[in-house]
Parts: C-alpha cells; sequence; structure tokens
C-alpha cells in the first residue's frame, strides 16, 4: 500500500461557534499571560515596557497570517532581550529597532536558503531535553515572583492551582486558567489585599504603535555594528521557534510548513521593528497555554496580538490590577504540563541507551545553565553526533583467513568506515608475518571520508615497505570513486 504524505500545511478547519469560542477564549488567556512577560523582557533587554507589549502585539497578528504553525505565539521573548540588550544599553533604541528589521532580513534569507531542513539532524533525544529545560525554565521564571513578597501571594496561587486543576472536571468551555486569574483578581480587589500586580512591572501603553524609520545614520558603519547582533538574534529566534513548532507538531499530531515559518518569523521581525517593537521570536510558555486551551488555528494566534493592545489601552487599569500571583499559577502548572516526565521514569532510564540519556541531560544541564535554548539544542546535537560516531565506529570488524598455500592472507572488513572507525584500521593487520600478497575484502564496508582514504593509504604503505603486495577488492560504487579520486593524494610527496 503506498503511503500518503502528510500535508505541509495543516488544512483548514471549518469555522463554528464552538471553534470561534475556543480560539478567542485560548487568545484572551495568552494575552492576559503575555502582558508581564513583555513588560518583563523590556526591562531585561533595557527600554521601556512599550516596546515589549508591542512587539507583543505586531509578532502575533503578523506571525498569524505569514507563519506555518497554526496556534504558536510569537511575541518578545527572554532569549532575544539577552542577546539585544548590550545593543541597546550602549547605542539606544533607534539602534535596537535598526536591529531587529536586519535580523528579520537574515531570517528570511536564511529560511529561503533552506534552514528549515536542518530540524531532521536534532535527534528525539535532544528534544527531549529541550522541552525538560523548558519546563524548568518556565518555573524557575516564577521564582523571583514568589520571593520577598507578601504571605498573601502563596495562598492565592495555592488557590489558581486548585482552580486550574478541579476547575476542567466541571466544565471546559471556558478555560481554567481564565477562570482562575478571574476569580483571584476579583478576591484581591474586594478584599483590598496588598500583594504584586501586573501594574506593578510597568506603565502599559496608552496607543496603538506607529510606523517609522529606526533613528539611526543608515551607513556601512552601522552595518557592519548591526550585523553581529542581528545574526546572533536570527539564529536564536529561528531556532526556538523551530524548535517549539515541532514541539506543537509532536502535540497536536499535525504538520506544519518549516520554511514558511522560517520566512514568516523574518517578515514579522521586520514589522516588528518598524512599528517601534524589540521583535521576538515563538514562545514555548505561552504557546502551551493556548494549545492546552484548546487553540488548533491561527486565529487565536491573531486574537492574542489583539486582545492584547485592548487589555492595555481599553482596560489598562483593570488589568493592571491583575495579581501577578494568578499568572504565576499558570506558568507553573504549564511548566509541569510540558515536562515530559516519562523520560524520566526509572523503567524508562533503564531501558533507555546510555548515550541517550546523557544527551538529554547534556541539553537540560546546558539550557538551564545558560537560560539560551538555542546553545543547549546546538550543544546536545553535537553531543549527540559524538555519542552516535563512538558507537558505530565500535561496529567495524576486520577478520583474517589466509589461504591453505599460504600465498596470499584476505581481511574481511565489514562496517562503516569514517573518521571515527578508520583511526583503529591501521592496527588489524598483521605486517611482517603476512605473505607477500595482501587481499583488503571491502564487500560489506562503506568508505565515507577522505580519513578512511588515508588509512588505507597507510596500511598499503606499511606493506609495500616490507616487499608486500596490496589488492583492495569489493568497493562499491561510491567507495570506489572516492577511494580512486583520493587515494595517494592526501599525503604530501617527499
Amino acid at each position: 500500500m503506498a503511503h500518503r504524505l502528510k500535508p505541509a500545511f495543516t488544512p483548514a478547519r471549518p469555522i463554528t461557534a464552538k471553534l470561534l469560542r475556543t480560539e478567542a477564549l485560548a487568545g484572551l488567556v495568552v494575552a492576559l499571560a503575555l502582558i508581564p512577560e513583555a513588560i518583563s523582557f523590556s526591562i531585561i533587554a533595557g527600554v521601556e515596557p512599550a516596546v515589549g507589549l508591542f512587539a507583543a502585539f505586531t509578532m502575533a497578528v503578523t506571525i498569524a497570517v505569514v507563519g506555518g504553525r497554526p496556534a504558536m505565539i510569537s511575541a518578545a521573548t527572554g532569549a532575544v532581550a539577552l542577546v539585544v540588550a548590550p545593543l541597546a544599553r550602549e547605542y539606544g533604541l533607534g539602534h535596537l529597532l535598526a536591529a531587529v528589521v536586519l535580523a528579520g532580513v537574515f531570517q528570511v534569507v536564511l529560511g529561503a536558503l533552506g534552514v528549515a531542513r536542518l530540524m531532521r539532524f536534532v535527534p528525539r533525544s535532544v528534544m527531549v531535553g529541550f522541552v525538560n529545560a523548558l519546563a524548568i525554565l518556565i518555573f524557575l521564571a516564577q521564582v523571583p515572583e514568589l520571593r520577598d513578597v507578601p504571605w498573601a501571594v502563596y495562598p492565592l496561587a495555592a488557590a489558581g492551582l486548585t482552580l486550574m486543576v478541579l476547575f476542567p472536571r466541571v466544565t471546559k468551555v471556558v478555560p481554567a486558567p481564565l477562570v482562575s486569574i478571574v476569580i483571584l483578581t476579583v478576591i484581591t480587589v474586594a478584599a483590598g489585599i496588598a500583594v504584586p500586580t501586573v501594574g506593578d512591572k510597568g506603565a502599559l501603553p496608552s496607543a496603538l504603535p506607529t510606523p517609522g524609520l529606526p533613528d539611526v545614520p543608515f551607513t556601512f558603519g552601522t552595518l557592519t555594528l548591526l550585523a553581529p547582533y542581528s545574526l546572533a538574534f536570527a539564529l536564536v529566534g529561528l531556532m526556538e521557534s523551530l524548535m517549539t513548532a515541532k514541539l506543537v507538531d509532536d502535540i497536536t499530531d499535525t504538520h506544519s510548513g518549516k520554511t514558511r515559518e522560517s520566512i514568516g518569523q523574518g517578515v514579522a521581525n521586520i514589522v516588528t521593528g518598524f512599528f517601534g517593537g524589540m521583535g521576538g521570536c515563538a514562545m514555548i510558555g505561552q504557546t502551551m497555554i493556548n494549545v492546552k486551551s484548546g487553540a488548533r488555528t491561527r486565529l487565536s494566534t491573531f486574537l492574542a496580538g489583539v486582545f492584547l493592545m485592548v487589555l492595555c489601552i481599553g482596560f489598562g487599569p483593570v488589568v493592571s490590577d491583575i495579581p501577578m500571583a494568578a499568572l504565576v499559577a499558570v506558568m507553573v502548572l504549564v511548566a509541569v504540563g510540558t515536562f515530559d516526565w516519562h523520560s524520566v521514569a526509572p523503567a524508562t532510564l533503564k531501558r533507555m541507551p546510555r548515550g541517550e540519556t546523557i544527551v538529554m541531560l547534556v541539553t537540560v544541564a546546558v539550557v538551564v545553565f545558560t537560560h539560551n535554548l538555542a546553545i543547549g539544542v546546538v550543544v546536545g546535537s553535537i553531543t549527540a553526533m559524538v555519542v552516535f560516531a563512538r558507537r558505530v565506529a565500535h561496529l567495524v570488524n576486520v577478520s583474517a583467513v589466509t589461504d591453505p598455500d599460504g600465498g596470499h592472507v584476505v581481511y574481511a572488513v565489514t562496517g562503516e568506515l569514517f573518521f571515527a572507525s578508520s583511526n583503529d584500521l591501521v592496527y588489524q593487520f598483521d605486517y611482517a608475518g603476512d605473505p607477500d600478497h595482501v587481499v583488503i575484502d571491502l564487500t560489506d564496508a562503506h568508505v565515507w571520508d577522505a580519513s578512511t582514504v588515508a588509512a588505507l593509504d597507510a596500511v598499503t604503505t606499511k606493506y609495500q615497505k616490507r616487499g608486500k603486495t596490496v589488492e583492495i577488492v569489493g568497493l562499491n560504487e561510491h567507495s570506489a570513486r572516492m577511494h580512486d579520486t583520493l587515494s595517494g593524494e592526501l599525503t604530501a610527496s617527499h
């Protein structure tokens, strides 16, 4: 039976009243959660709160149209804020906005060049590590909100968690996080409980962002100054966005267009830079809130951005009264739900190859230590490659069969020959004790690189110095072509 390929993009869902309600309520919950985070990331980047909030608005609205992964939320993020913070601190807002625009251009180019295809080289163990590290970072980000605060914060946070766990048993029509936020806000305002609120994070904008060119000199010097920051921004943003898209694909059992998502992230950042926002990428925490609330289409992403501005401009005083404890409870529950508990279960660890577990732990450790998901994924992938290379290197076997009359010996080599496995190849032969004619049979082997050709040349040379001849047989087409092209060319002639 022929296998049918999955469509590149998720097919459009029929618009129903239920879908509209689900998407709208999910978007509203996300918008409420975006406000304090966007303000916090603005502080990290060293800019006014409005700069982060404008980024959350323009990123979400734009990516809802041009992105490749429905229901994924893009906005200002901590990783991006850390990249651009030195630039904003040293040169000001104008250079920051110009860097955002240039980063968007880089992302469009990288997306068009097919950078999304590199995702196939991210092993499952790295993906699991990414998810677990993400859950840990989401949880750790809430810890400062629970330090040096009035005692009332703790029962409020506990009440919020309890509401979100129990309310779905009553009904799932309204997202439990939204119910929790509303109830806790009403309680704190009505009872006059003095606890940290959203308003304590910074002033909310009172008007929509307006387009304009970044206030920088348009010179080659400016370009060379911005390029390193913008390229780092582009790579970190794409890495986080593509990993998040892959995670949502797995959770929703749907497929999305990664190339379109890469280009869409670039377009969204270009728009954001021109509208005075600090730029961003996919947000795993808010995306998980959106998906866990039942959202599956672009509508929730679009409405999250729209609701964000409506809440800030039209309901600023009300939103400012939302206790941070309510939002902390939402994010803690998201962290618990995001963590892959099965991956650390004793039964799973017992069955899992040690190398896979090491890769997962390395990814988690690096992400948590650096607070940078992109660095963790790169280090984890490199670790996985090293583990794989070591494992495959031991699968090469060399066995010798001497002709009964003693006239020649045949060495049968089996396995994949590349830099890791071929390094020990030269020590597998009895140069002094073998007869004058040596046959190396590579029928069950494959030559992958120049290191193997160099190793075979070294074996041949060692035999020739003893007046013996070597015949290499059994090369498949690819191996023969590589051997014929490189043999004798890899060492300088003396």
